[in-house]
């Protein structure tokens, strides 16, 4: 039986590669993955991709899935970095669940004051930001801090889908 994972990404600007391989890696584990943004309809990444958003922020809870990940690109911030957003990602941690955050998007936990003396990895212009949050920050392609994984773009994108698969069995 597969896992649920609710993967976020920004209505406008998510990184195409920074969604489509860690799906990818996920679905091919047999996991379900659920597209949630800020909105309903077609969501679009920074080059070509369009991406159907499945729910929004307002009608998920952590509660109902495995694992919670946020994709970077250049709307991420902009769209993610909000407090109903840290709610569900506090909310996953507390729970035990998988969490993923890829390229600039462990900034959201950072804000959201979940980085505090964890082991992580982000695109370089967040690092500042996420050691602000407490972070030991190693600018690595990939940290596994237990239940924490996070990547630091689009180059280890599949691999970062590898290893959330992996923390799924």
């Amino acid at each position: 039986m597969g896992k649920k994972i609710a993967m976020f990404i920004a209505f406008q600007g998510f990184r195409d590669e920074e969604y489509i391989e860690p799906k990818k890696a996920l679905e091919a584990a047999g996991h379900l993955v659920t597209t949630v943004s800020t909105a309903r309809g077609e969501a679009r990444g920074k080059f070509r991709l369009t991406a159907q958003v499945d729910k929004t922020v307002d009608e998920i809870k952590a509660a109902d899935y495995d694992a919670l990940t946020l994709v970077g690109g250049p709307g991420a911030l902009e769209h993610l970095d909000n407090p109903k957003v840290h709610a569900l990602f506090k909310e996953a941690l507390a729970l035990g669940k998988v969490v993923g955050a890829i390229c600039i998007s462990p900034v959201v936990l950072a804000h959201a004051g979940l980085l505090a003396g964890r082991t992580v990895t982000c695109f370089p212009d967040g690092a500042a930001e996420v050691e602000k949050g407490g972070a030991k920050y190693t600018g690595s392609d990939l940290e596994v801090d237990g239940e924490l994984i996070t990547a630091s773009g689009p180059v280890p994108a599949k691999k970062y889908g590898q290893a959330l698969a992996e923390a799924l069995k």
